[in-house]
């Protein structure tokens, strides 16, 4: 298995993409470090599954990311680092309340900042290491109604390919996956019309799976995707062509 050894955190990693990500990477022999802020039950199901472990910890927090690092190093290292974990809080520009515009842009552009900052120097001094930041097709074609949660994703895209520039010479690599309209517990409770307009713009005409996005995390993970840096790869069935 070509992640064998190897030390992973999936962020968000309790449910939907996250949870696919897990499985995926311990099929590939990774130990993986399932993080959860409230998910406790999910977690530590998921986490006795794979033979990884849970850990509790708010990532839009400097205090919450060294405690994931802490936790990664007592179980061997960081190898890989999987940013999932993000929110939504959705409305018109025009209506947005200042805590919404806020808030999103903590978790899901702050959190994936500030995990990348406290993984970058363990990963640095080994001279080996590999992010996966999860973006959305939202940060390239954008949302009615998810402006907030379109330019968080299209600020991980942009530190994706910064740090990819930054520490390329220090054999860690960057990349970004961007995800479409995939059927989580994000999208369960949308109305049925905006579900029915979704998969009516998707060539492919259906969503897609979380288990149908976390093959291409373990490949960037692992050896085929030595040669990969910087790069956002959309999964979307054709809905950004």
């Amino acid at each position: 298995m070509e992640l064998e050894g190897k030390v992973a955190i999936v962020t968000g990693g309790a449910r939907g993409i996250g949870a696919a990500i897990a499985r995926e990477l311990a099929r590939g022999g990774a130990k993986v470090l399932v993080n959860y802020r409230s998910s406790a039950e999910a977690a530590l199901a998921l986490a006795a599954e794979i033979d990884g472990h849970a850990v509790q910890a708010d990532v839009s927090t400097s205090e919450g990311c060294e405690a994931l690092m802490a936790a990664a190093k007592d179980a061997g290292g960081l190898h890989v680092l999987v940013n999932n974990a993000g929110i939504t809080d959705d409305g018109l520009a025009m209506r947005l309340k200042d805590a919404q515009w806020d808030e999103v842009m903590r978790v899901n552009a702050g959190g994936t900042f500030r995990m990348c900052r406290a993984a970058l120097p363990v990963m640095a001094r080994a001279r080996e290491g590999v992010i996966v930041n999860v973006a959305s097709v939202s940060a390239l074609r954008g949302n009615a109604g998810q402006a907030n949660y379109s330019a968080s994703k299209a600020a991980v895209v942009g530190l994706t390919r910064s740090l990819a520039v930054e520490m390329a010479r220090r054999n860690v690599r960057v990349n970004a996956v961007c995800p479409g309209f995939v059927q989580t517990d994000m999208t369960a409770n949308l109305p049925e019309k905006t579900v029915a307009t979704a998969i009516a713009a998707i060539p492919m005409g259906r969503m897609g799976q979380p288990e149908e996005i976390a093959p291409l995390v373990r490949l960037l993970a692992g050896p085929g995707g030595a040669y990969i840096t910087g790069q956002v790869m959309v999964v979307d069935g054709g809905l950004s062509t």
